[in-house]
């Protein structure tokens, strides 16, 4: 039964294609296109009912923010992203890949990091980054990414100089192996002025390690955790989750993290999308928001429920979930209501706004005398005990929805393009050609 028609593109050409959401015989909804070179394709996107899949979207805000500067469309989604004048949001979180070397190797980088000519970019070319964001609306909050972007000495000065050009929010994406090898290190960046660091972390079993980071990692994952939260440097756990690895290991993720608030922020899942070094053939099962939910719940025996959670607001609500918590004098966990101030921001601003508060773990206090003193503990305490469960379900060529994208804010800096969304600027087809990245 056809629920609905989008566009997509060929996994194999990467040429726009028609796309139908069909209910499959098994109750699941399907996206299914055909490119009349290259045949037809059929990808799970909800692992749930009808009713289910439209109930996810109630929240939805609707609407269109344009854009500043948008560039003008000429192919149309997803060829002119820079953004166009068609996409439907500003930013909220923007990469800069500022080198493209590593100190891994993992079989599933989106980026395929070190198979190219080692390469960093100058602080001038940074700086000019910086500039763009700014005239495209910024400040944005600001991913500092790669390859591993600890690789290179001088991210102070990256920092400072961003903090020059009116940025406030600096998040660091890292693998922790340099967290965990130099002690120091994590104080060093805390201050520097890095607000977190959302560190990859897969799981409590190095055979996890093994299979999607090419070597036992466990033992510094977790010396990097410690040797952040001696520097008071704000964690987010980041797991690539992958069926049949590591979709087991989600409430003992959670619990490991649980027990370390309020250093440890939350825990943000990342289905493992299929790009990159990973995105060769055609994955036999996907992961879908309701089978994550699902595995959240089963998993901490129902402290977390997935009715607890909820889709993005500002982003289309397909792309991801969300829930916060409050830790309560006893120590339990209260799911809090998902009020648009929290979870359903309708614009990208809001969203940047959350993000910043909640993963960096600091309250907007107030300015005053005394009498704002036991406000502002207040506040402070309330962050300091709400931690959040989140989720992006990143889109590769089998499952993209140009619909989707067009409500894309996170988004890789490009000094030719200017802002592409991440599933676009990340997309490869089945060879491994990408549509953006160089």
């Amino acid at each position: 039964m056809l629920i609905g028609k989008t566009s997509s593109v060929c996994p194999v050409c990467l040429n726009r294609i028609p796309a139908g959401k069909v209910v499959g015989e098994d109750g699941n909804i399907y996206m299914e296109k055909r490119c009349f070179e290259h045949g037809s394709f059929r990808t799970l996107i909800w692992e749930g009912n009808l009713e289910s899949y439209r109930a996810w979207s109630s929240l939805d805000a609707g609407g269109k923010v344009t854009p500043v500067r948008a560039v003008e469309v000429e192919r149309g989604c997803p060829y002119d992203c820079g953004l166009c004048q068609n996409h439907e949001r500003d930013g909220c979180c923007v990469l800069l890949e500022l080198t493209n070397r590593c100190n891994l190797r993992c079989p599933v980088c989106f980026a395929s990091a070190g198979e190219q000519t080692p390469k960093d970019l100058s602080l001038e070319e940074i700086g000019r980054q910086y500039d763009l964001l700014m005239e495209r609306g910024g400040p944005f909050n600001i991913q500092l990414s790669g390859g591993e972007p600890t690789m290179r000495d001088d991210l102070p000065e990256i920092i400072a100089l961003g903090k020059e050009k009116g940025f406030t929010f600096f998040q660091l994406n890292t693998n922790g192996v340099r967290l965990a090898e130099e002690p120091e290190y994590a104080g060093e960046l805390k201050k520097a002025g890095v607000s977190v660091a959302f560190l990859q972390f897969d799981g409590l079993n190095d055979e996890i390690y093994r299979i999607l980071r090419g070597r036992p990692l466990l033992e510094i994952k977790l010396k990097a955790v410690e040797n952040c939260k001696m520097a008071g440097l704000p964690v987010v756990l980041v797991p690539t989750v992958a069926p049949g690895v590591n979709d087991h290991a989600l409430g003992e993720i959670l619990s490991f993290a649980l027990e370390r608030m309020p250093h440890i922020r939350g825990v943000h899942f990342q289905p493992i999308s299929y790009f990159g070094r990973c995105g060769l053939e055609a994955p036999e099962k996907r992961l879908t928001i309701p089978q994550m939910l699902r595995l959240i719940e089963a998993q901490t025996d129902g402290r977390m429920k997935g009715t607890d959670f909820g889709g993005g607001g500002a982003e289309n609500p397909y792309c991801s979930f969300h829930a916060s918590y409050m830790r309560k004098p006893d120590g339990s966990m209260k799911a809090l209501p998902r009020r648009r101030s929290q979870c359903c921001c309708v614009k990208s601003s809001e969203a940047r706004d959350f993000v910043s508060r909640q993963w960096s773990g600091k309250a907007d206090l107030c300015d005053g005398d005394e009498a704002t003193s036991s406000l502002d503990e207040f506040l402070q305490q309330a962050v300091e005990n709400t931690f959040t469960v989140s989720g992006m379900v990143f889109q590769d060529a089998w499952n993209l929805d140009l619909e989707r994208l067009k409500r894309c804010y996170i988004c890789e800096v490009d000094l030719e393009r200017g802002m592409v969304p991440f599933c676009a600027y990340n997309l490869t087809d089945i060879n491994g050609k990408a549509l953006y990245r160089r």
